[in-house]
């Protein structure tokens, strides 16, 4: 099939369908709030996923070194350019992620920040030195290009007329991302990378080489458990962004909102209830609780439609 048969063969409906598709293998924690939105709006929000989820795989291609990484990045990123000024795409993807863009009203500067934030893990490409942040306002611009330009996306999906929906947005995305590095810790270093900032490392008597070079069998020290005990506080406190957040948005996309917010925050509370011991086992929400969050949103988006 030449590209462009496979251009007329490409439906919008199929275009969603991938990825949707791709958000169901991969998206694990999100894809539980996707089901509690309504067709439409979960179409979208599965689009600029599977968007991120391809910007994500080449950046963490470890299979090349990182600056060829860098160069699929552009060259992918090109591509998408050139779909969002109207040429023909055989990239299904690209196809979904255009008509979400339009329907939504997405600044397209926002998918571009988004993948920037990927391409931070590339910047030392010819060194071997570990991936760090020197301080918190360091990692707060990460963190704000890898999750909450994610949840500025977002909102423009669910729904918003409150200007004050945004910076409550970009808090939340950085409770989220906050939970992430705390889960990933032990994986993170085993690639090179502490996302902890250098000043609170410093600060807690934990060295750089300490988190890069312990056995996840080691028993975690009182300062390690200090230092992960104040991301968790530092997340905990964006956390209320997330409430505040929630009356914010269209009614009958606040139960999708509810059911991300519930499964992550329950990650950080399990976190914290295993005395912040991210190394001897990798913290999760089980497949049961996750499926009894989401039945409560479900119940919330009937009500929703009913007017209740």
């Amino acid at each position: 099939m030449t590209s462009s048969d496979s251009t007329q063969a490409l439906t919008l409906e199929s275009a969603y369908a991938i990825c949707c598709a791709i958000a169901k293998r991969e998206a694990k924690n999100f894809y539980y709030s996707f089901v509690a939105l309504p067709a439409p709006r979960r179409n979208a929000i599965c689009a600029i996923y599977a968007f991120m989820r391809k910007a994500d795989d080449l950046s963490d291609d470890e299979s090349l070194p990182r600056d060829e990484r860098r160069h699929n990045l552009d060259t992918w990123l090109a591509g998408w350019r050139t779909a969002a000024s109207g040429q023909p795409t055989a990239d299904p993807v690209f196809f979904a992620v255009r008509d979400a863009v339009q329907r939504f009203n997405i600044p397209l500067a926002l998918l571009d920040e988004l993948v920037a934030g990927t391409t931070m893990d590339l910047e030392n490409a010819h060194s071997d030195a570990p991936d760090t942040y020197a301080t918190f306002s360091d990692l707060y611009r990460y963190c704000y290009l890898v999750a909450s330009v994610v949840g500025l996306v977002c909102i423009r999906i669910f729904g918003y007329t409150d200007p004050r929906a945004e910076k409550l947005a970009e808090e939340t995305g950085i409770a989220f991302q906050l939970t992430n590095i705390l889960r990933d810790v032990q994986e993170d270093a085993e690639r090179n990378r502490v996302y902890l900032p250098i000043e609170d490392l410093t600060r807690h008597g934990v060295p750089l080489d300490s988190l890069l070079q312990r056995s996840p069998s080691t028993p975690l020290t009182t300062n390690e458990r200090a230092l992960l005990a104040e991301i968790a506080q530092r997340a905990e406190n964006y956390y209320k962004s997330a409430q505040q957040l929630l009356p914010l948005i269209d009614r009958e996309s606040r139960p999708a909102l509810w059911v991300l917010v519930s499964i992550y925050h329950s990650l950080l509370r399990r976190i914290e209830s295993a005395n912040y011991d991210v190394f001897s086992h990798r913290a999760s929400v089980p497949t049961a609780q996750k499926l009894g969050i989401l039945g409560l949103g479900m119940a919330r988006m009937g009500a929703a439609r009913l007017g209740l």
